[in-house]
């Protein structure tokens, strides 16, 4: 009995032994692998749901939005603007292809002007998009990446009048 632990009497009992050892092992091995698993789903889960998409004007229209915040970029068309009586700023954001009519109502930032790039951020209703958050371009050398990319897409992106487009 060479090579067997001294509580074994036979090699049937040995092997028996080492069985349940490698059956302990896959079994703790398995749990972990059901737990990564399912943190990784409640993780993508979580992200899916606090994800905020980008969408351009001429992208809005035909994205499935079902009531979720979304943000949408491109240049303040001039001429736009209005401050209404009841305390809601409406204005048309476009990106040359197509416009997305924006409510919002509370301050806008200071640098926010027609004719410059904006990133918006809400809530597509049939008729407007209600922004909660409007961001406005730092200077006249920088606009959003999101609405750069959005304005260079559809062919309304002009790099060297980007400064006279300012207001």
């Amino acid at each position: 009995m060479r090579g067997f632990p001294a509580w074994t009497k036979s090699p049937a009992r040995a092997y028996l032994h080492a069985m349940r050892k490698r059956d302990e092992r896959l079994i703790v091995l398995g749990v972990a692998g059901v737990a990564v698993v399912a943190a990784a789903a409640l993780a993508v889960a979580a992200l899916r749901q606090h994800a905020v998409y980008f969408y351009a004007p001429s992208e809005l229209a035909a994205a499935p939005i079902d009531g979720r915040p979304v943000r949408i970029g491109g240049r303040v068309r001039t001429g736009s603007l209005d401050y209404g009586a009841d305390g809601v700023v409406r204005f048309v954001v476009t990106d040359c292809a197509a416009d997305a009519l924006v409510a919002y109502r509370g301050a806008l930032p200071d640098l926010f002007r027609e004719g410059q790039e904006v990133v918006v951020q809400g809530v597509r209703e049939p008729e407007v998009f209600r922004a909660a958050e409007v961001l406005a371009k730092h200077d006249e050398n920088y606009a959003p990446p999101e609405a750069a990319a959005a304005l260079k897409k559809t062919g309304c992106w002009d790099e060297k009048n980007l400064a006279s487009n300012a207001g």
